[in-house]
């Protein structure tokens, strides 16, 4: 078996797979013409090629190359690689983020060339382009009059330029930057985020101890943006594993995606776990007599699962049971094969995790930033580290301690270069080689990190009573009628919420209450909802503080969307933005006496 010593920068790993694994399906990617797979070889080769056409257009090394795409697809690693392993550096753009974004990221970034999925990401390229250092601009869709990646391959068709583009590869340290990524950030300017092969690389080999996959067997459903660090990290993983990675259509086509791939592993965000949760209780809803029972019984149970059968064998032999009736149809309907879910970006509900886990379908929770590259900690389903409420034990070679404030500091390997033309605001996140992750935390003593909340989230109100919000607002959107919810009270005498309804779900209710309303503005002032909302709020409040319990809320008739404006592209809630927009809820939780 090849040995891992020879993975050091992220070129390397495509390499190591064709030598260890060579699939015959590496990427299947969903074209007009079907389902399409790119093999181990043809990835390579086709990486290359693009790399001596990049040579031919005059790319050089350090120069930057952007990427954006609206879906994931083979085309994009094949980019990455292909600019990475002369030296050059990617930086990769969400497709939802605002033309405005487009023009501040490729300007701060020099970015020469930009690899595109389809017309319109091109249109908001082309809208900004004049404010950009951009010298073209390639498609990965065929657009008449527009330039094709393919164009790129071309220029590298012949092989006699390999002997450069390996000449380069050798010349490239484990260290040297491979990638920037801009932060959405919910204040201010993106901070595009410097990280090396090594950063990237550690992450990689540290997590492939962590997760229980058959090497050069197993397959993955990737459904993330490829954008996204965290997914990114991900995919190299998979190529490292020798996973077979299918490509989701969207986020809409996801289930049958899955039953399509039949995968063993997928990852995602809590939000889509939550969805796919609620979509199976509301079935379990529509039941009747002894199959509604059952399911409900077998629900109940779920919520009271405990890892590593600590509950005893009374409680396994009836979860045998729930798991043969009941829970195997969860199973089903994701593909039958499904070993493990793993989920970042943002806090899981425990209930879900118990549930989840209870059905057979593990998802393990991990945590860590964009600047971490990104994974800090993970639960463990293997080796006893799957601990609820937790993010799981540290990853190998990263170190981890908790500042007097309580803050989580780490420093490791993955922790990142800094940031791209910002030398202060780097030094400002660094206290020797410990990087600030801004999160709070705390350390148990078996190892496993808990992240309690954001330090720049935390407020005090006016009775000088500390409240950390992102715990309240993940108990609120436990209830199937919570979307979204901000908990505020800044120098309040009271916290209170802003909450996004999950309006599949409340209207539906309101439809079986036969409420009359003209529209959802009508619906969320409604009273008779008001006051089911209320009886979701009142069972959380009963598990707080009495200074941190949410006295009162207000519900906007929006979703909350990155386009409008209050979600980041990591879909977390930019708290100033949906403060200002929603300033008359906001004084009516203050100042409205009824």
């Amino acid at each position: 078996m090849d040995s891992t010593s020879s993975i050091t920068r992220l070129f390397d790993i495509p390499a190591f797979q064709l030598r260890t694994y060579p699939l015959a399906a590496a990427f299947i990617t969903k074209s007009a013409q079907g389902w399409e797979a790119l093999s181990s070889r043809e990835y390579v080769d086709q990486a290359h090629q693009l790399s001596r056409g990049l040579l031919a257009l005059g790319v050089q090394p350090h120069d930057k190359v952007a990427i954006i795409s609206s879906t994931n697809r083979a085309e994009w690693n094949i980019c990455d690689i292909g600019i990475l392993q002369i030296g050059a550096q990617t930086v990769p753009l969400y497709p939802t983020i605002s033309k405005e974004d487009y023009a501040y990221i490729l300007h701060h970034s020099e970015a020469c060339y930009c690899f595109v999925s389809d017309q319109e990401v091109l249109d908001k390229v082309n809208e900004i382009r004049d404010a950009t250092h951009l010298k073209g601009v390639f498609t990965f869709d065929d657009i008449p009059t527009e330039r094709s990646w393919r164009e790129v391959l071309a220029l590298g068709a012949k092989e006699t330029g390999q002997p450069r583009v390996e000449a380069l590869k050798a010349s490239i340290a484990p260290q040297d930057v491979a990638t920037i990524i801009y932060t959405s950030g919910t204040t201010g300017k993106p901070k595009g985020v410097m990280l090396s092969h090594d950063n990237l690389v550690s992450n990689v080999l540290a997590l492939g101890k962590r997760l229980p996959l058959v090497h050069g067997k197993d397959t993955a459903l990737s459904f993330l943006p490829l954008c996204h660090v965290f997914e990114r990290m991900v995919i190299y993983l998979y190529q490292y594993a020798g996973i077979s990675v299918t490509y989701a259509e969207s986020q809409e086509k996801l289930i049958d995606n899955i039953n399509y791939a039949r995968p063993q592993i997928m990852t995602s965000v809590p939000r889509l776990y939550e969805k796919v949760y609620e979509r199976i209780v509301q079935r379990g809803q529509a039941l009747q007599g002894v199959k509604r029972a059952l399911f409900f019984w077998a629900l109940r149970l779920g919520l009271r699962y405990e890892p590593y059968r600590a509950n005893g064998w009374g409680y396994a032999l009836k979860l045998g049971l729930a798991r043969a009736l009941i829970f195997s149809k969860w199973r089903k309907a994701l593909g039958g094969n499904m070993k493990i879910m793993v989920s970042g970006g943002a806090a899981l509900e425990h209930n879900l995790l118990r549930i989840f886990a209870a059905a057979g379908l593990p998802i393990m929770e991990g945590y860590g930033l964009t600047e971490t590259s990104p994974v800090i900690a993970v639960n463990d389903l293997q080796h006893r580290g799957f601990k609820i409420g937790t993010v799981g034990r540290v990853i190998d070679r990263v170190e981890v301690k908790i500042a007097d404030n309580g803050e989580v500091l780490v420093q490791g390997p993955n922790v990142m270069v800094g940031y791209y033309k910002e030398e202060e605001k780097t030094a400002e996140v660094f206290t020797g080689q410990y990087f600030h992750t801004g999160d709070i935390g705390t350390l148990d003593e078996a190892g496993f990190l808990k992240i309690t909340g954001r330090i720049k989230e935390i407020f005090k109100t006016s009775g000088g009573k500390y409240v950390a919000p992102t715990k309240i607002e993940n108990l609120l959107k436990q209830s199937a009628f919570v979307e979204q919810a901000m908990v505020v009270g800044e120098g309040e005498k009271m916290p209170a919420a802003i909450i996004q309804p999950n309006f599949e779900v409340v209207t539906a209710w309101a439809t079986e209450q036969n409420l009359i309303y003209a529209d959802l503005k009508m619906l969320v002032a409604h009273p008779a909802l008001r006051e089911r909302v209320q009886a979701e709020i009142d069972p959380i409040n009963a598990q707080l503080g009495h200074w941190e319990q949410v006295k009162r809320f207000e519900m906007t008739h929006e979703v909350w969307s990155i386009a409008d404006g209050q979600l980041t592209a990591k879909m977390s809630m930019k708290r100033e933005a949906i403060r200002q927009r929603y300033a008359d809820l906001y004084r009516r939780l203050y100042t409205d006496p009824n």
